[in-house]
């Protein structure tokens, strides 16, 4: 009788796979209306996010959002309108140059879902007339519609790398909450009913180049990759 391999086993899901539905259960966004002033009601430790959350009253209910550094409980942020000041949630185009912004919306509207990890920020680089670009982390410019939201500052939750992960039972738990498989073990180095690269005595590695009509689950390694070995 024959073995689902580890990819095919993930992509069916199963209780070894599932993520910690609790560390997912609040979704921080934008609500689709918002204006006036928001207060901090309570900043939250969330499993499934890098940067803790803060829960923000307004005149019409509560949503959530990242919470930015130097945020403290009860303190006043000002909805889609007032100064660039960190915490203040404002459309692009309202924001100087030089500003730094996180949890940008792609579209206007849909709650923000750009730089949305601890210690995060991009940073307002320059106007054009058909949007406004950001610098992103990754030291890259992306334009954006100059109606869509963003929050002035940088995200809270920075330098949590610089903590070693003194045991492995610590790395264990925090990869539990998110649903992912830990520890990782190399493909060449399972046996060949667990993985497609896997058999063999040693590492002779096969061909990383999966093939185009392969089935879900053996597709695994390259896929349709440009160009293969050391670049001269």
């Amino acid at each position: 009788m024959g073995k689902r391999i580890i990819v095919q086993a993930r992509g069916r899901g199963g209780p070894r796979y599932l993520v910690r539905r609790q560390a997912f259960s609040i979704r921080p966004r934008y609500p689709l209306d918002i204006s006036g002033e928001g207060i901090v009601m309570k900043i939250i430790n969330s499993m499934g996010h890098t940067a803790p959350l803060a829960k923000i009253k307004y005149d019409k209910g509560v949503f959530f959002m990242p919470a930015f550094k130097g945020m403290s409980e009860w303190q006043k942020i000002n909805l889609d309108k007032g100064e660039a000041s960190p915490g203040n949630i404002l459309r692009l185009k309202d924001i100087p140059i030089k500003t730094p912004v996180y949890n940008i919306e792609a579209r206007p509207g849909d709650g923000g879902i750009f730089i949305r990890s601890g210690g995060n920020s991009g940073v307002v680089n320059r106007v054009s007339e058909t949007g406004i670009f950001i610098l992103m982390p990754s030291k890259k410019e992306k334009e954006f519609n100059p109606k869509c939201r963003a929050t002035v500052g940088v995200i809270a939750g920075a330098g949590r790398f610089d903590k070693p992960i003194l045991k492995a039972g610590k790395m264990y738990y925090m990869k539990k909450s998110k649903g992912k498989l830990w520890p990782r073990t190399s493909a060449v180095k399972m046996n060949a009913i667990d993985h497609p690269f896997g058999g063999g005595r040693g590492k002779r590695i096969k061909s990383k180049i999966a093939k185009r009509n392969a089935p879900p689950g053996a597709k695994v390694g390259l896929l349709r990759p440009r160009r293969t070995g050391k670049q001269k």
